[in-house]
């Protein structure tokens, strides 16, 4: 197989507003070579102009390959025709090197109104697939192409919430004025390239994700489209956390700073932030709610998030420093508690932590912890201890997750991280998910020398789980650096993704 192959393109001429509009889409099967890659399809219409039109990640598909999407519109007028038949070419860039899908120069058509064109020998296909459910979306709609040759005589969908533990069947139906219902287009169903179009409703309600295949039944037997055997998947946003460490106000250009961790949080639409070293002035101890640096963030960003905040000592000499929470749910429970020995404001090594409990949409009930702890020397085993005591005493049966998020002050593999491995059920997230194979070697197998395993990794920022929740790791990104919207502190950010298991 190509690294780049054609699904299917649609050619559709419908009306919007009264105004002729013209749909072009091409879905487009990708070798996952790197993370980073361009794909595009080159297209020209009738007036013979081509045009370069990139296409945009959907979601996985198996045998190492990815779903790509190119779409675009146009719009009769005065001045300017639809572009009627089109003739087209893929186009993929990846690891320096480029590659080209033309039918050796003869390019790709699809006739003007056309609907749906099946790449050759394809005759069962899942087609307007999107990944992302929506909030409070309970149906499902999804549509399936059928070649003509096949003679259907039942097309369904099979699909289970609960990863296959269960299964349903939903038929799918087939109309003659699909395309007429769905965007006024005169496209017949089936089609001149003998494509036949069939639409079904999945009742999902309340559930994470829905996984799903299509199924035909012909004189010739039962035929699949699973999506080359990892099936199709549509499901909430992902739940997103964030720690960083905000430096207390040591930042140059500290209001600048400030905006632009609140624009990676709206851009991001992170829905969970924790934060430490939360300054504000110090103001004989009263503090100035004014200078907060959490309650500054939080009025820039974009959507109305919730805070929880506490100070545990005097930071920099001028400051009252603490920890925080910021969260797009309502904050059903807060408490703030040292877990050092030392209560002294006056201690550096008086170290608090904030918790809250949220109840997230489509996931339940998860307990946040944001810490900043001191280093191994200063008293970090005892105060990640009573850290963890704490955590489980509110872990009860109704809470599906429990995070340790912040600052540790310790090394991976260093002694510190050796306690966390050896004395809890906590485990590193942002390992889990981009080494997979060494936190198996680390906190699964724990076998002889693995801090080795570790040497080159300085991460002290970390988001510990415990290993009994019901949710895992999907990605993990480090934000705040040159590369990813710039430097905001001494520290980076760790942005986890999350989801049921």
């Amino acid at each position: 197989m190509n690294v780049v192959e054609l699904l299917y393109a649609e050619n559709s001429i419908g009306r919007k507003k009264g105004i002729a509009q013209q749909v072009l889409g091409f879905f487009l099967s990708v070798e996952n070579l790197a993370y980073t890659k361009t794909v595009e399809v080159r297209w020209a219409g009738e007036n013979g102009v081509w045009e370069t039109l990139p296409a945009v990640y959907v979601g996985p598909a198996g045998d190492n390959r990815e779903i790509w999407c190119a779409q675009t519109w146009r719009q009769a007028s005065a001045h300017s025709s639809l572009p009627g038949n089109i003739q087209y070419s893929l186009y993929c860039r990846a690891n320096g090197a480029e590659y080209w899908i033309n039918r050796n120069g003869a390019n790709f058509s699809i006739a003007a109104d056309a609907g749906l064109r099946l790449r050759d020998g394809l005759t069962l296909l899942g087609v307007a697939y999107s990944p992302l459910l929506q909030v409070d979306q309970k149906t499902l709609g999804v549509t399936v192409a059928v070649s003509a040759i096949l003679h259907p005589q039942d097309v369904f969908v099979e699909w289970s919430t609960d990863g296959w533990q269960t299964t349903n069947r939903t038929p799918c139906f087939y109309a003659r004025d699909h395309w007429d219902k769905s965007q006024q287009s005169n496209a017949r169903n089936p089609n001149q390239y003998g494509v036949q179009v069939y639409t079904g409703r999945i009742r999902i309600r309340d559930a994470f994700r829905v996984e799903y295949a299509f199924g035909c039944v012909s004189a010739a037997g039962e035929l699949w489209d699973n999506n080359d055997g990892v099936n199709y998947c549509a499901r909430r946003a992902d739940l997103k956390v964030l720690t960083l460490n905000l430096h207390c106000y040591q930042e140059e250009k500290q209001d600048a700073k400030f905006s632009l961790i609140a624009r990676a949080i709206n851009e991001l639409d992170i829905d969970i932030i924790c934060l430490q070293e939360v300054a504000e002035n110090w103001n004989d101890g009263k503090g100035d709610w004014n200078s907060n640096a959490a309650k500054i963030i939080l009025e820039r960003l974009d959507k109305p998030y919730h805070l929880f905040t506490d100070w545990a000592h005097l930071g920099f000499d001028r400051y009252r420093e603490g920890v925080a929470v910021l969260s797009k749910f309502p904050l059903l429970k807060t408490e703030a508690r040292y877990v050092s020995r030392s209560h002294d404001v006056y201690d550096i090594h008086a170290r608090k932590t904030v918790m809250v409990q949220i109840d997230t949409p489509y996931i339940g009930l998860i307990n946040i912890f944001s810490a900043h702890l001191s280093w191994w020397s200063d008293g970090f085993r005892e105060q990640f201890d009573m850290l963890v005591a704490w955590a489980n005493r509110r872990q009860t049966k109704a809470v599906v997750a429990s995070l340790l998020c912040g600052d540790f002050n310790i090394k991976a593999g260093a002694e510190g991280y050796m306690h966390v491995v050896g004395a809890s059920d906590y485990e590193d997230q942002v390992l889990k998910v981009n080494a997979r194979a060494t936190f198996d070697r680390v906190f699964r197998r724990k076998e002889p020398n693995w801090p080795q395993l570790l040497h080159d990794d300085h991460r002290i920022d970390f988001i510990f789980m415990r290993r009994d929740s019901a949710l895992k790791p999907t990605a993990a990104r480090v934000l705040f650096t040159d590369q990813e919207y710039g430097r905001v502190s001494d520290h980076v950010g760790f942005l986890m993704h999350l989801e049921p298991r």
